[in-house]
């Protein structure tokens, strides 16, 4: 009577749980194969160019590029500095 209730039990866990079975199997199988991932190298360049660009407006414009529409006055007042001026210091950059 023990035997054919082991028996009855291995019957309903199996069906209860064959699709998590079947598919560890097929997960283990297609697991290996990987992708190469190439970054374009224009991609690069380009983030690069906006990195460079927001270093020098948040690290050290000190009126320049209001300079080229403003004149003179931009260094005065100094814009982009009083706006970028916490982000400056959290940075790291002396300003005064």
């Amino acid at each position: 009577m023990l035997l054919n209730e082991l028996n009855f039990d291995r019957r309903f866990f199996y069906n209860r749980f064959k699709y998590i079975i079947k598919s560890k199997n097929t997960l283990s199988r297609y697991s290996t194969e990987t992708k190469q991932i190439t970054i374009p190298k224009l991609g690069i360049a380009i983030l690069a160019v906006i990195f460079g660009v927001g270093l020098f407006v948040v690290g050290f414009d000190q009126g320049h590029i209001f300079s080229l529409i403003m004149g003179e006055s931009a260094f005065d007042e100094m814009f982009i500095h009083e706006l970028t001026h916490d982000l400056r210091h959290a940075a790291g950059f002396p300003c005064h």
